[in-house]
Formats: C-alpha cells, sequence, structure tokens
C-alpha cells in the first residue's frame, strides 16, 4: 500500500524534532540534498529551470502508472535538501493528491519563517511548478 502525502509529511515532522535547534536542521536539510533524486542531465535545460528561485533548480517530472515522479538538482546545497523534501512528499503519488496536498510539514517544522524571504519565495515557487505539473499530467491523461 502506498504511504500518503499526509503521512510522509508526519515523518518529515517528526525527524525535525529530534533537533534542538535551527542550526542541526539546517544541517539536516543540508543532508537529505545529497540524497536528492538527480535529474537526468538533458532535463537541465531552461525550460526545466525554475524562476523565482536565487539559486538554480532544474526540475523535471514524469509520469507512470497513474503517479507524478521527481527529479531535481539545484546549485546550492539547502535548496537540494528543501526540494528533496518536497520530492519525497510528493513524488510517487497521483496527480490529484499532489494537487490538492496542503504541504502543512512546511509550517510545522518552521520552514518558511527560518528562510530568507529569496529561499521563502523559491520554496513557494517550487511547490507550485510541482502541483503544474501534476495538473498538467491530470489534464493530459486524465487521472
Amino acid at each position: 500500500m502506498k504511504t500518503t502525502i499526509e503521512e510522509i509529511e508526519q515523518q518529515i515532522a517528526g525527524e525535525f524534532e529530534n533537533f534542538e535547534d535551527w542550526l542541526e536542521k539546517y544541517n539536516y536539510i543540508i543532508e537529505m540534498g545529497k540524497d536528492l533524486p538527480l535529474i537526468n542531465e538533458k532535463f537541465k535545460t531552461k525550460q526545466n529551470l525554475i524562476s523565482g528561485c536565487q539559486s538554480s533548480v532544474w526540475l523535471h517530472a514524469d509520469y507512470k502508472d497513474g503517479l507524478v515522479f521527481f527529479s531535481a538538482d539545484s546549485d546550492a546545497v539547502i535548496t537540494k535538501g528543501i526540494v528533496n523534501m518536497l520530492i519525497r512528499v510528493l513524488s510517487g503519488q497521483t496527480p490529484e493528491d499532489i494537487i490538492s496536498s496542503q504541504l502543512t510539514f512546511i509550517d510545522e517544522v518552521g520552514l518558511k519563517e527560518h528562510l530568507s524571504p529569496t529561499r521563502s519565495n523559491g520554496l513557494v515557487s517550487m511547490i507550485k511548478q510541482m502541483k503544474f505539473y501534476a495538473l498538467a499530467f491530470q489534464t493530459k491523461y486524465g487521472a
């Protein structure tokens, strides 16, 4: 049985509870970036570059068996960790579930208020792009 978006969000929120301060949390985010499912070099194109991010972030989505799978890369270590958290939550889910997801873990772990305004804007841009891909697959395949 597939793990739901909410269950994965709870896992991530629980992982962040293990840390005392934001320096430890930032280090954890950087560590998560090292596990990022990297985008194939052929998808590192201007078309897959997310606008609104301070750093360069490439995001690619595939649709297989009714589910959306994401891969990404970034030139910034914190951003790699952030996009990896989003991929962990949203990859392997249905377009409908991605579109309707609230992504409450972002507020639960305090991510938005501990990011610089430009990084926070980048986070919002990444989420919008992931939901846009899901909407495009839903429209194209009637998923």
